[in-house]
């Protein structure tokens, strides 16, 4: 006997705790139309002359892609307007978002990075859009910079989207991680994965090599270890997509790591709408995310766009990353 087909909107009504049904139900729906506009626009980049870059620069001084762009104006339009946010917080704008005040705003905060991994777009690498939900703290208020500044623990559902051989939606709302892959046939995302885990076992790390010069002292112990001491040995995967090398990952075990270096010494991920609502599923999925020092999710934002270093997966490879740092700080 087949399995039932489970659409996104048929889990939703379903399995959401009661908190998360209205509001919170119908912003994921919107997500999910973004992630089909967005996974159309990738798809077609090259007869939509949607590739290369814009001639500008976004607040963190990267030059803009032109699906950079597309991806944050498709995600900022699906949501600016419909009552269910009270601001919003995009990689590629330099200041929160307030939403219009000729629309009425609702009760919670959505953070994102519209399109990770865009230096890999022309190349036809897989990327990805990461987005995080908090609720407001002043739920009466219009929506305030302290609503969006809000530590990863404070979340009330993270996400991603990966645009790969398939587009696949992935996330919790704080009961367990779940995967919708698009079926482009019929339009709509069916459940593939419930509940994802991080194996027991790890398979593999993903770390750049190529920055080894420049790590500290415990990361490089740390890296050390992975290559040569751990048993069994894991393997090296690294795309240089956060949202690709997480999902393989969670999929197979194993360890992310963006750590800080000489040239950037408060890390290159950004905390708010990057490694946080990634430490959510990592926690989610019964993994870990960790700055290194402590735990991702209870650290405090300063301002939006703030850097962090980042080690995401199985708990014991995050712990063991966090015990040669603590040991390099000590001496």
């Amino acid at each position: 006997m087949s399995k039932p087909l489970i659409t996104i909107e048929r889990f939703l009504l379903s399995q959401q705790p009661e908190y998360a049904k209205g509001d919170l139900t119908t912003l994921f729906y919107d997500l999910a139309l973004g992630a089909k506009i967005i996974a159309m626009q990738t798809r077609r980049g090259a007869f939509l002359n949607n590739l290369g870059y814009e001639d500008t620069t976004n607040v963190q001084g990267e030059r803009q892609r032109k699906l950079d762009v597309s991806a944050d104006e498709t995600i900022y339009k699906l949501n600016d307007h419909t009552g269910r946010l009270c601001a919003m917080v995009s990689e590629e704008r330099e200041d929160w978002i307030r939403i219009p005040d000729n629309f009425s705003k609702g009760h919670y905060v959505l953070v994102y990075d519209p399109l990770d991994g865009s230096s890999n777009i022309d190349s036809n690498v897989t990327i990805g859009t990461i987005f995080g939900v908090f609720r407001a703290l002043d739920e009466e208020k219009r929506g305030r910079i302290e609503d969006c500044l809000q530590p990863g623990r404070n979340l009330v559902a993270a996400g991603y989207i990966i645009y790969g051989t398939s587009t696949m939606f992935v996330y919790s709302a704080g009961h367990g991680v779940h995967a919708f892959t698009l079926d482009p046939e019929i339009g709509e995302f069916l459940l593939t994965h419930e509940n994802m885990r991080f194996p027991e076992n790890p398979t593999y790390y993903s770390m750049n090599y190529g920055a080894y010069p420049s790590w500290s002292p415990g990361v490089k112990k740390f890296g050390d270890w992975l290559q040569s001491t751990q048993q069994p040995r894991l393997s090296s995967r690294y795309i240089g997509s956060l949202v690709a090398d997480f999902h393989r990952n969670m999929l197979y075990g194993g360890i992310y790591a963006y750590p800080a270096d000489v040239k950037s010494p408060n890390g290159k991920i950004r905390l708010l709408y990057e490694a946080g609502p990634m430490a959510f599923l990592a926690e989610q999925a019964g993994g870990y995310g960790s700055t290194g020092v402590k735990a991702m999710l209870d650290t405090q934002p300063d301002h939006i766009h703030q850097r962090t270093p980042v080690f995401l997966g199985n708990r014991s490879l995050v712990e063991k990353a966090e015990e040669f740092i603590r040991e390099d700080h000590k001496g």
